[in-house]
């Protein structure tokens, strides 16, 4: 029995042989909940941000956006769906991106801070996750380009984020090498998270810097073994086609010694006394 491997992941989508309904509503939801998930990285900056009051307010409003629409996508999926438990377990990564979206609007202590970060961090990597798992066209033979555009707007966004949360970090040209070298794992040590929010904040590029990365090189790799199939199969219907003029060309050339009748069956060249010589 095949493991579907997106329900262990939490990302089943709709049982099998349920509503169609429900797989219709899956497909007309599914950019937009990407679009809602892309609002989880704002969120994170402005709320990390412990100096400007207005822009944390912006961030905890995404935040509730964010909590208000995977909750309505999950309450109107379970309503159009006939088999909701099974729906719930497949899906469990929506309810943790629940779960952790509301314990980010919850207002805790201060001595509170490091575990609210702490699950601020895992909060946009399940939302990511949820994003990227959704993005299935990045694992097809075309999607390079997609690939490639996917890690470039990671690497500006990440260097932004450096650039504003990394106090060593004096000019976007060095939060933008400083995203490159915590997403490749590099780490050459010339520049460094030293607060505890761009280290949280590098914590998330590395998760992310790992996918984006995977992604390309599986796309490229997609590449050459999709031209190694698209090769092969051109030669399989080559041969096929040889095949099939000889034997146009055998049964013609039986017909016109008498050997068989014109409405003959193919198998009658098998039984003609000649087969075995041709």
């Amino acid at each position: 029995m095949a493991i579907d491997l997106r329900r262990w992941f939490g990302m089943g989508g709709v049982p099998a042989h349920d509503n169609p309904r429900a797989y219709v509503w899956e497909r007309r939801l599914h950019w937009v909940m990407i679009a809602v998930a892309l609002l989880a990285v704002p969120a994170f900056f402005l709320e990390a941000l412990q100096r400007d009051v207005p822009l944390q307010h912006v961030g905890w409003a995404l935040d509730l956006f964010i909590f208000v629409a995977f909750s309505l996508e999950t309450a109107w999926m379970l309503h159009l769906c006939h088999r909701k438990m099974d729906y719930l377990r497949y899906n469990w990564l929506n309810l943790m991106i629940i779960g952790a979206s509301a314990l980010g609007l919850v207002g805790l202590p201060s001595e509170w801070l490091p575990l609210v970060r702490l699950l601020r961090v895992a909060y946009v990597a399940l939302i990511l996750a949820r994003m990227l798992g959704s993005v299935r066209i990045l694992f097809s033979t075309n999607a390079i380009p997609y690939a490639f555009a996917l890690g470039l707007v990671t690497l500006i966004s990440a260097g932004a984020g450096f650039y504003w949360l990394e106090p060593t970090v004096h000019s976007f040209g060095e939060g933008l090498w400083l995203a490159f070298t915590t997403g490749a794992t590099v780490g050459y040590g010339d520049y460094v998270p030293t607060t505890s929010i761009s280290r949280a904040f590098a914590v998330v590029m590395v998760i992310v810097g790992f996918t984006v990365f995977s992604l390309v090189t599986a796309s490229v790799s997609a590449l050459f073994v999709g031209e190694d199939e698209r090769r092969l199969r051109r030669e399989m219907h080559q041969n096929v086609l040889e095949l099939r003029r000889e034997i146009a060309e055998m049964r013609a050339e039986l017909q016109r010694h008498g050997l068989i009748s014109q409405d003959a069956p193919v198998d009658a060249v098998k039984k003609s006394p000649v087969s075995e010589e041709i």
